[in-house]
Parts: structure tokens; sequence; C-alpha cells
């Protein structure tokens, strides 16, 4: 309780913490962290980020992978309620952005829900910020006129997308969490209508200087990743845009030895 009596109330900042470089932090991010009483981290954060937090801010592993949750995200909703009532200021830090595909409309719903106040501190996206160090623009007026984001991993395991709508011409893919379904991804964009030469890269820890890219079509790229063993984080991007690759990569790291310039079709 405070001195009137009334019951403390901290704040929660739900927090991105972009694609991996810890240089593309925002600066309204790194200024909340050093603010911190505590700090809820993902599993796709960088570990240097968190290390921005305050001196002695309580740091928190919450972090979910593919069948390993170290909370439910019912118990992170609740766990922020908690600290914010103990009168903490509480970063929530994740991967990328968290209103793209990263659960921060139901954080933040239960926040409301509960009286809690929160601030909500944008990233930067996978999807841009692991293409832009690939050098694969996600729009180019020659080869793409609309960019769709999706997610290969839905709520029930399954990756019953809309096929139609994705297959259509000049038009960027890119797909988050989907490597362990790239098979299925593919031939399902073949079976509707795109052609089996479009152009598709796999980036594994895309903006780190563990980044790996790995380029092929929809026939192709399926083995190419597995012979090149590809491990989560990755992010998938398919459409003509990724023959730019060859050209326009600028990112100063050794590009994966199954990279294939896309000159002329496989």
């Amino acid at each position: 309780m405070g001195a009137d009596g009334e019951p403390l109330c901290g704040k929660v900042y739900l927090v991105g913490a972009g694609p991996g470089d810890p240089e593309l932090l925002t600066l309204r991010a790194f200024r909340v962290l050093g603010l911190a009483d505590a700090v809820l981290y993902d599993h796709l954060v960088n570990s240097e980020i968190v290390g921005l937090a305050r001196r002695g801010a309580q740091r928190i592993y919450v972090g979910k992978e593919r069948s390993n949750h170290t909370l439910p995200q019912h118990e992170i909703n609740h766990l922020l309620i908690k600290l914010a009532r103990r009168g903490h200021q509480v970063v929530r830090l994740k991967g990328g952005d968290p209103f793209i595909f990263g659960r921060g409309g139901e954080e933040i719903e239960t926040l409301a829900l509960c009286g809690v106040p929160f601030e909500i501190v944008p990233g930067i996206t996978a999807a841009s910020g692991v293409a832009a160090y690939a050098g694969i623009p996600l729009t180019h007026r020659d080869c793409a006129h609309a960019c769709v984001f999706v997610t290969g991993h839905l709520k029930d395991g399954s990756v019953d997308l809309d096929w139609q709508a994705l297959a259509r011409p000049l038009q960027t893919i890119v797909v988050y969490m989907g490597l362990l379904s790239l098979p299925k991804l593919c031939q399902e964009l073949i079976t509707h209508g795109l052609p089996q030469t479009t152009p598709a890269a796999v980036i594994q820890q895309g903006t780190t200087a563990a980044q790996r890219v790995v380029t092929g079509t929809l026939v192709t790229l399926p083995a190419k990743v597995a012979r090149a063993r590809l491990k989560p984080p990755a992010l998938i991007i398919i459409g003509e845009v990724v023959r730019l690759h060859a050209r326009l990569a600028w990112f100063n790291v050794s590009i994966d030895r199954f990279d294939t310039a896309l000159a002329a079709p496989a």
C-alpha cells in the first residue's frame, strides 16, 4: 500500500526487441530498459539486449519454444499483473515487434481488463529487419506490389492457410515460424498456382553474426534447407524479390554454401 493507503500500481511496458541485432533496438526501448524493476524476456531476445536492463532489475525468462513453454501464457499474464500491482516498472521484452505474431495483443487485453497501466514500445519486426540484412527488398516495383505476413504454425498446430490468396502473382510472402512446415508450404503454393520456379529463401538468425541464407525455388528449397541443417529462428521469404539477394546482399557474414544465385530459374 502507498503512504495514502491506496494500493500501489506500477506499469507494464510491452517492448519489441527487434530481430536480433542490438543496434536495431529503438531509443524508447533502450530508455525503458533503464527504468525496469523486472524484465520478462522471450526465447528470441538477444542476451545483449537483456543485459541493457537497469542494474539490479529482476530478469525472468519466460521463453517459448516449440512444445517447450517455460510458463503457459496465462501464467505470464498473471505474473505481469502481480509485479505491476507491487508497484514495479515491468518490461515485457519480446523479439521483433510484439504485435506481429508476438501475442502482445493477448497480454495487453488481460492488463486492460485488470486495470493495469501499460505502454506499447514497437520494435522492428523480423520480416523487415531480416529481409533488409539479407538484401531482399520485400517490395519492388518490378517484382512485388504487395507483401503478406503469415505464420507457419497456427494455435492448433496446423498450417491450414488461405493458399489461394497467398498464391497470387506480384506478391511477396513472408512466413514466420514455418521452418518445420517448409515442404508443405512449398507444395501447397505450387498446388494452388505459383510456378515451381518461384524463388524462395530461408534466413536463419537474421541480423546477427550467425546469419545464414539459403535460396532456391519452391521445388528445390526444402532439400537445400535440409542439407544445410538450418534451425529456428528462421524466416521464409517467397517471391520474385528473392532474386535480388544475389546482387544486393550487403551484410558482412559468410553466405551459406548452399546459396544459389537466381539469375535464371532452376
